[in-house]
């Protein structure tokens, strides 16, 4: 199965290579009979084959459960897409990252690998300490703590593939808000990096307003003026909640 196919296409293939090890069922029947039958001639030492039906009976289960397992992953990488409003690539990608760190590939990622998916990704987190003794005080409330909570909230120390997704794809949202409300901002501000008081009340609802500029830090660009207010910091602290 090649990476170039889109995950639509990998789910039929996936599809019809399932059915194809299903439909060897039947033969895998019949030679569980002849083996019987071998069996009550008092015959337990073939010389004629190599294998046993135990040893064959877990091949086979291995290669159907493996099948069946790759299936239920790109259903689900779809599902992601289609509820979360993220294209394949940005599936891809995590999915990717994902399995880079998952080395026993049993779709966990403990918090050291998660912890690494996460820089490779790009994001800035903090040291690995109280990874090796998350109970102690100093550690309980850094910001990777906080985000294990969130994918992790009963600290059994193991991080599933969904809530890996659920975080990612919330993590995007959070995003793609903020520079919506920074884009809105620009607007009001007459593309300054900055926005006045004034400007702020002029164009928005009273109580929208005093909010803003209640919770706005003072811009400290070089083209400030007095009373700047930056709402560049402000879109980001409201909505881009995760301190990564």
């Amino acid at each position: 199965m090649g990476p170039d196919l889109s995950l639509n296409e990998q789910l039929a293939y996936l599809g019809e290579l399932l059915e194809e090890v299903e439909g060897y069922k039947p033969q895998y029947e019949e030679l569980e009979n002849l083996n019987k039958m071998i069996q009550n001639e008092v015959i337990f030492n073939n010389p004629y084959c190599k294998h046993t039906m135990e040893s064959l009976n877990v091949s086979w289960e291995e290669l159907h459960n493996s099948v069946a397992r790759q299936k239920n992953a790109v259903e689900n990488q779809i599902l992601v897409r289609d509820s979360k409003g993220i294209n394949e690539e940005q599936v891809k990608e995590m999915k990717s990252a994902f399995d880079h760190f998952d080395k026993n590939d049993d779709g966990r990622l403990d918090h050291f690998e998660f912890r690494a998916c996460l820089v490779s990704l790009g994001y800035n987190v903090d040291t690995e300490e109280h990874l090796v003794n998350h109970n102690a005080d100093n550690d309980r409330h850094s910001d990777f703590e906080r985000v294990l909570q969130m994918v992790d909230p009963d600290m059994t120390g193991q991080v599933t593939f969904n809530a890996f997704m659920d975080f990612m794809t919330q993590e995007a949202s959070d995003m793609d808000t903020a520079e919506q409300i920074i884009a809105s901002f620009r607007v009001l501000a007459g593309d300054k990096r900055y926005i006045t008081p004034e400007e702020i009340r002029r164009e928005l609802p009273a109580h929208q307003a005093e909010y803003c500029i209640a919770r706005m830090s003072p811009y400290e660009g070089h083209d400030a003026v007095p009373g700047s207010l930056d709402y560049m910091s402000f879109a980001t602290a409201l909505y881009g909640q995760s301190d990564l």
